[in-house]
């Protein structure tokens, strides 16, 4: 299977998000989109952010009716702040028949 990973602290998940992930999942050989909700982006102040179960929970809502598109926590149970290579390092033992892609937007 072939997942692309969206990483981001989605505090809030909102329309452009989903535009971008749906565009790819719709457009690539990828099999799914994963939103990793970040709890804790080592160059953002985390008293920023709302709680993480919160952001995961709207990026639950605001999925559900994409096929394609997963929510992830996958980085909840890592050393906070956790930086992506140990995220890969992490999905790469646990799914080691997964070919997985990053997926990066510039903001300003």
């Amino acid at each position: 299977m072939k997942v692309g990973l969206y990483f981001g602290s989605f505090n809030p998940i909102h329309i452009g998000h989903l535009i971008i992930a749906n565009h790819i999942a719709e457009y690539s050989d990828l099999d799914q989109v994963w939103f990793v909700v970040t709890p804790h982006n080592p160059f953002k102040k985390k008293s920023s952010l709302l709680d993480n179960y919160q952001r995961l929970e709207m990026v639950y809502r605001a999925t559900k009716d994409y096929q394609r598109l997963q929510p992830s926590n996958i980085e909840f149970n890592l050393p906070q702040p956790n930086y992506t290579v140990n995220t890969l390092v992490h999905l790469q033992e646990k799914y080691p028949n997964y070919e997985f892609a990053l997926i990066m937007e510039k903001t300003t």
